[in-house]
This record gives C-alpha cells, sequence and structure tokens, in this order.
C-alpha cells in the first residue's frame, strides 16, 4: 500500500476543518484506496497544525483512546489511538464547561500522569516499569470529547486518529506527587452527577494500568521519530463509561489514592 503523500493528507486535515467550523456531522475521511495508521498520524499532524494556527495553543499533553479490544473492534483497528491535547483546552478541576461551544461533548474519566522527565523509546521500546521514573504525578481528571454526533454503527480508525482522536479539553485534578502511594490497578473509581452516584470502575480499567498507556503513547511516539516531553501530560483511558452532559449538570469524579476533580456544564 503507498503511503498517503503530505498533499493529500493536508487536504483532508481541510476538509475536516471545513465541517468542524461548519458543525457538520463526523463523517469517514478514510481514503478509497484504503490507508494505515501511520497515514492517519499524517493527516493528524497536518490536522493539529490547522488547530493551531485557529489559536488552540501549544501542546501541553497527550490522550489515549480506544484502550478496550470492544472499542477497537467496533471501528476496526487493533491497539488504542493517540492525540494531541493543547494548552488552549486545559482546564482546572471546578471549570465551568459551556456545551454551546461544542457539537456533542462527551465526558470520560482518567488518570492523567504528569511528566518530569522526557520518556524516549526511540532507542529501546518503553514498559511500564520503565516509564515509571518519568512521572512527577497523578491527577484525577476528566477528558472532554466531541464526537460531533459521529454514527458509532460507522466508525473508522482512520478517521477518528486524523481528527486528533476527538480531544476537546481536559479538567485535570490536583496533582499527586505521592502517586506511588495509591493502588492504580484495583484502586475503586467512581462518578457523581448532581450528587447521585452515577458509575463505578477500577483505576487499571484503560490497559490496565495508567503506566501501561504512557508506556505504549511513548513508544507510538517513538515511532514517529519523537518523545514524552517532560512537563506535559498523558490522559490514559477511561475507567468509565462516556458520559454526555446536560446543562446545570455537576460532576464529581474521585479515584481512591488520588482524589476528587469536579466539572460543571452549562
Amino acid at each position: 500500500m503507498m503511503a498517503l503523500e503530505q498533499r493529500q493528507a493536508a487536504l483532508i486535515a481541510q476538509q475536516l476543518m471545513k465541517a468542524r467550523r461548519a458543525r457538520a456531522a463526523q463523517v469517514s475521511v478514510l481514503p478509497a484506496q484504503g490507508a494505515s495508521s501511520d497515514d492517519a498520524y499524517r493527516v493528524q499532524t497536518e490536522f493539529c497544525a490547522l488547530l493551531q494556527s485557529a489559536g488552540a495553543g501549544t501542546p501541553a499533553g497527550w490522550k489515549i483512546a480506544l484502550t478496550s479490544p470492544a472499542m477497537q473492534n467496533l471501528v476496526g483497528v487493533d491497539e488504542p489511538l493517540g492525540g494531541v491535547v493543547y494548552q488552549g483546552n486545559v482546564h482546572r478541576s471546578g471549570a465551568v464547561i459551556g456545551l454551546g461551544e461544542h457539537q456533542h461533548l462527551g465526558v470520560e474519566f482518567e488518570v492523567a500522569v504528569c511528566l518530569g522527565e522526557d520518556v524516549d523509546g526511540r532507542a529501546q521500546r518503553c514498559t511500564r516499569a520503565g516509564v515509571a521514573p518519568s512521572v512527577a504525578a497523578c491527577a484525577t481528571s476528566f477528558e472532554l470529547v466531541d464526537d460531533r454526533n459521529a454514527d458509532y454503527s460507522a466508525l473508522d480508525g482512520f478517521s477518528i486518529i486524523a481528527e486528533n482522536a476527538w480531544n476537546a479539553g481536559v479538567v485535570l485534578g490536583a496533582r499527586r506527587a505521592d502517586w506511588r502511594s495509591a493502588d492504580l490497578v484495583d484502586a475503586v473509581t467512581r462518578l457523581w452527577i448532581d450528587g447521585e452516584v452515577a458509575g463505578q470502575g477500577r483505576a487499571g480499567d484503560a490497559l490496565g494500568h495508567p503506566l501501561e498507556a504512557v508506556a505504549w503513547l511513548a513508544n507510538l511516539k517513538a515511532r514517529q521519530g519523537e518523545v514524552l516531553p517532560a512537563g506535559s501530560f498523558v490522559m490514559t483511558g477511561s475507567s468509565i463509561t462516556t458520559r454526555f452532559p446536560a446543562a446545570g449538570e455537576h460532576y464529581c469524579f474521585e479515584i481512591e489514592g488520588l482524589g476528587r476533580a469536579e466539572v460543571r456544564f452549562e
């Protein structure tokens, strides 16, 4: 299969940006002749350049999507997907998020891993144990995703990767430098909506452990000739099913040993 040319990648990215501005429903942009995940990340690079030109800011962190085999099978991929989180979309716990600024906003419930050192998988493949010394802190956090009213029966991995894995921002809780004291496999995660329990999971529900997600992403970046830089963070996948908030709702998410994060929607 021929690699997608940069010109083709740029044209697809422009198509995605035009649809985003028009608030059109998400559609497949998979080329008729097919394409690889590497091709999709080439489009993502072009799309992200357009986001930055539109004022998204600089990269602040990274996200991982489709951490479960069931979701991977649904969109026809055999590994998770990665995307970029921009500084302009980073919020702190207690933020108020306007639903009208998005087409169809979803919320996911995650451990954010904050890096104190570069994580570089270019010379040697990263592992969970190998990335641990580079972790400065962890935080209870929300990821915001905008699926643009996608038809979930007709999703494909190429289109999701190309559109930066649907990231619409994050809400970060307090950084916990004592993260090693938390059980990041079996710690219970809980969601409350307007004070009522609305979901529960385990910290390790995404890829078995948050640091497995960091290692996976570092190896993806290495394949692209890049590193995960010190000072950035990694959103490691949701432990509770995605929720689609209504105006006026208040979400509180807790991970045992890491604390709580809160967000309100209007």
